[in-house]
């Protein structure tokens, strides 16, 4: 059966346009994806092949510990044309960070009471400034939510072994806001001590409707996958 022609001038450019419009979609996915392909950076890690020294029993870890430089925090997705998806994920991150956290130490126990941290997500950039400039109206809406915030629930009591200066692995509850919604959950941290430091990473995969959001598409021809990942990489200094 063969298709007919459209039988009227409006017929026509219907067509055309649609076709124009298909065609133009496709190179706007193939500009996306292959002219300017993803690099993604690795997620954040403490190497745990590199111990720092020792805590000495002279430092006093109580006290505030802020936010200092070498900070991040931001976004891993992995983004699809059509069904196919990319190589590498998209990721964007800031250094726009602020927050401390409150050390309680007894003897050889030391316990982390209080943390709040507060991450301005409309500063996230990625390798990609078309892929900053949706996000800000689709997915994480930073324009309109242009914070996430963490504030701990329970105290983070640290294994003796955290005053040795190697890596440690704790559990953390608290509550994560964004996309101006909010959860109390708990996540894995990798946590490091030094004399002048405290160092902590880690990071939260969840399905985007967890907090109120619809994975992003462009055009239809550009998508992601089901669950996004924040993820951070703390650096803080005695206050």
């Amino acid at each position: 059966m063969r298709l007919g022609r459209p039988r009227t001038k409006r017929g026509a450019g219907l067509a055309i346009g649609g076709t124009v419009l298909v065609v133009a979609l496709a190179g706007f996915a193939f500009i996306y994806f292959v002219l300017f392909p993803t690099s993604s950076p690795k997620p954040f890690s403490l190497s745990s092949t590199v111990a720092a020294a020792p805590v000495s029993p002279a430092t006093t870890l109580a006290g505030h510990w802020a936010v200092a430089t070498g900070s991040q925090a931001g976004y891993r997705v992995r983004e699809k044309l059509g069904f196919l998806p990319a190589e590498s994920d998209a990721v964007g991150r800031t250094s726009e960070i602020t927050g401390d956290v409150l050390v309680a130490e007894s003897g050889h126990r030391v316990t982390i009471t209080a943390a709040a941290f507060t991450v301005a997500v409309n500063t996230l950039k990625s390798n990609e400034a078309m892929r900053d400039q949706h996000i800000q109206t689709i997915g994480l809406q930073s324009a309109t939510y242009p914070k996430a915030t963490f504030a701990l629930s329970n105290p983070i009591r640290l294994p003796a072994a955290a005053l040795g200066g190697g890596v440690i692995d704790v559990p953390v509850t608290g509550v994560f806001v964004i996309h101006g919604t909010s959860r109390r959950l708990t996540i894995p941290v990798q946590m490091r001590l030094s004399n002048s430091a405290i160092d902590a990473v880690g990071s939260l995969t969840f399905p985007w409707s967890e907090f109120g959001m619809t994975a992003p598409s462009v055009g239809g021809f550009v998508n992601v996958t089901s669950h996004a990942t924040m993820e951070f990489d703390l650096h803080l200094r005695h206050a």
